[in-house]
C-alpha cells in the first residue's frame, strides 16, 4: 500500500492487520510511552468516515480533545498526515495532563494505614477511594476548626505529601523519609498557634462592624474594606505576623469625607499601641467608631435624597420620564427603560454568548458591579 513505509517511520509498531490495509493495530509511541491504538478504514480509506479504538489509558490523556481529533480525521489527506496530527496532539495533552502513576505498592498502604491509627482516626475528616488524599481537622486554642488536605504520591513516606491549608502565610512542612503523619500534623497545629493572633483581629473586626469586602472571608484573607458610614469607607491590609501593627490603610469615598479621617490618621499615628487590638487602635487613632451593618443601613431614609439607599420611584414616572429619554439617545446595547429592550432580554444574550463560547471552548470574561458598594 502506498505510504506504508512513511506511516512504519512515523509509527513502527502500529501495524497492517489485513491484506487490503483497512485495519491497523498496535502502539503509537509520544515521550517514551506507548498507547494501544486501532483504527478501521472504510473500503475508500476516507478517513472521515474511519473509526478509532483506544485503550483507557489513551482515553484518559484525549480527554477533552475528542473534538480536535475528530477535525483532523476530518481534514487529514491520509493516515500518515493522521497519525502525524494525532502525535502532535497527544504531546500538547500529556503536558497538561497529571502523569499516569501506576498503583502504589503494597508498602506503601501499610505505612499510611499505620501513620493514620498512630494519629487518630478520629482527626480524619476524608480519605479518597485510593487512598491518595486525607482531610484532616485540627483545632486551634481558641476553639477555631481548620482543615489541612494532603495529597500522597506512590513513593511515600520517600517523598512528603503535597499540603494544602487556608492559611495567609506559606505553609512549608519539615520532612525526612522517618517522618509520618504524625510529624506533619503537629508542624500544623504549631502553625495553628503562631497565626491565632492573627485570626483573633480578623474575627473581631468581621463581629463587630459591617464588612464589605470580602464577602464571605476565607482564613487565608488578610483583606478587609469596613463601612465607616453610607459613604465612605477604609481598606485595610493586615499582616499575618504581625497582626496588632499599623495595617496598610486607604480610604474610599469622597474628598470632604476623606480627607479628615486621613489627617487624624497622620496625626494619630504615634497613639498606635501593639498590646491593644487591631480594632480598638483604628478607632482611637481616626477618633471615630465603626457602626454596625443594622446602624447604618437604618440611617437610610426613602424621604431623604442624599441617603443612597433611599431612592425610590414609582415605576410609570420611571417610564414617563426617562424611558423616552433613554430610547432617543443611548446606544443600541442599553438594556431597561426600552421598549423591546427588558433586562430579561439581556440575561438571554449573556446565556447565548455563555453558551457558544463553552462550545468553541473560547474564554468569556464578565464584570459585574455592586453599585451599592461601588460608592461606599
Amino acid at each position: 500500500m502506498a505510504g506504508s513505509g512513511a506511516l512504519l517511520r512515523q509509527c513502527p509498531l502500529l501495524l497492517p492487520q489485513n491484506r487490503e490495509g483497512t485495519v491497523y493495530e498496535g502502539f503509537v509511541t509520544v515521550q517514551d510511552r506507548d498507547f494501544h491504538i486501532r483504527i478501521l478504514l472504510p473500503s475508500d480509506f476516507q478517513l472521515k468516515n474511519a473509526r478509532i479504538h483506544c485503550s483507557w489509558r489513551l482515553k484518559k490523556v484525549l480527554h477533552g480533545y475528542h473534538q480536535i481529533v475528530k477535525q483532523r480525521l476530518q481534514h487529514c489527506s491520509d493516515l500518515v498526515s493522521f497519525m502525524v496530527e494525532l502525535k502532535t496532539i497527544l504531546e500538547a495533552a500529556l503536558k497538561n495532563t497529571q502523569e499516569l502513576h501506576e498503583p502504589p505498592p503494597p508498602e506503601y498502604y501499610s505505612y499510611l494505614v499505620r501513620d493514620i491509627e498512630t494519629l487518630g482516626w478520629n482527626k480524619v475528616v476524608y480519605v479518597d477511594t485510593g487512598l491518595n488524599t486525607i482531610k484532616l481537622k485540627g483545632e486551634d486554642s481558641c476553639g477555631r476548626q481548620h482543615l489541612i488536605t494532603l495529597k500522597l504520591n506512590a513513593k511515600y513516606p520517600a517523598e512528603p505529601p503535597d499540603c494544602c491549608v487556608d492559611f495567609p502565610v506559606e505553609f512549608a512542612i519539615s520532612w525526612i523519609p522517618q517522618s509520618s503523619l504524625v510529624d506533619i500534623y503537629n508542624q500544623f497545629l504549631a502553625a495553628l498557634e503562631s497565626l491565632k493572633e492573627f485570626w483573633n483581629a480578623m474575627d473581631e473586626i468581621d463581629e463587630k462592624t459591617w464588612v464589605l469586602e470580602p464577602e464571605n472571608p476565607t482564613r487565608s484573607a488578610t483583606m478587609r474594606r469596613i463601612a465607616i458610614g453610607n459613604n465612605v469607607s477604609i481598606n485595610l491590609e493586615v499582616d499575618p505576623r504581625h497582626p496588632t501593627m499599623l495595617p496598610e490603610c486607604y480610604f474610599l469615598g469622597a474628598d470632604h469625607v476623606v480627607n479628615p479621617l486621613r489627617t487624624k490618621l497622620n496625626n494619630n499615628m504615634h497613639l498606635w499601641d501593639p498590646d491593644i487590638t487591631l480594632l480598638q487602635n483604628l478607632k482611637e487613632v481616626l477618633e471615630t467608631d465603626f457602626p454596625s451593618r443594622a446602624v447604618l443601613e437604618k440611617t437610610g431614609s426613602i424621604h431623604e435624597c442624599r441617603h443612597y439607599q433611599g431612592i425610590k420611584l414609582p415605576e410609570h414616572t420611571l417610564d414617563a420620564r426617562i424611558g423616552r429619554k433613554v430610547d432617543r439617545t443611548s446606544e443600541q446595547e442599553q438594556f431597561c427603560f426600552r421598549k423591546s429592550q427588558a433586562t430579561i432580554d439581556s440575561m438571554f444574550v449573556i446565556r447565548q454568548v455563555t453558551e457558544k463560547q463553552l462550545e468553541y471552548q473560547q474564554d468569556s470574561f464578565w464584570a459585574v458591579i455592586d453599585p451599592r458598594k461601588s460608592i461606599c
